[in-house]
């Protein structure tokens, strides 16, 4: 679960710590400025917690908005789904659809450090062609990973590269 502060745009309230939606509601609506005004338009950022957790609220523009479904998302999405939106959202420039599935984005990743790694993968898997094996001593991966580079990107998440292709 991501830990949370609510920073208030008056200044002459004090921010506060939550981690669930009930949480923030209760502190949201009990906050008063100096004035004893009630304060009702935070910033919200994320504090600490999982790092797909803090790459999804980046993506995503965490704010009052998208709050509730942002930390329902935390809850209850595989760290897949949240990749393929992090990617969707955050790098390919979709719109984020709150009540859609992830799966709606036809993303397509590879947990290969480099795109000579993914051309040797396609190569080994047949999608190049059937190349005889006495003729892959010759064959130009780097080549082919330049080629693939003007579909496929590079991404970085967790200290773990991944190489994606938007559909």
């Amino acid at each position: 679960m991501p830990h949370l502060h609510a920073q208030p745009y008056d200044i002459s309230a004090t921010g506060f710590f939550f981690e669930t939606i009930e949480d923030y509601r209760a502190k949201a609506s009990a906050l008063r400025n100096a004035h004893g005004d009630p304060v009702e338009e935070f910033e919200i950022q994320f504090i600490d917690g999982a790092e797909y957790d803090c790459a999804l609220a980046a993506a995503i523009g965490l704010n009052q908005a998208n709050l509730a479904r942002y930390l329902e998302c935390c809850e209850r999405w595989e760290d897949w789904e949240k990749l393929l939106v992090i990617i969707a959202v955050g790098e390919c420039g979709y719109d984020v659809d709150p009540n859609a599935s992830p799966e709606q984005y036809e993303i397509d990743i590879y947990h290969v450090e480099s795109m000579r790694a993914l051309a040797e993968q396609f190569v080994e898997d047949g999608l190049i062609g059937d190349i005889p094996e006495n003729l892959l001593i010759y064959f130009d991966y780097d080549a082919l990973a330049r080629e693939l580079s003007v579909d496929y990107s590079e991404f970085e998440i967790g200290g773990e590269r991944l190489i994606y292709c938007a559909s």
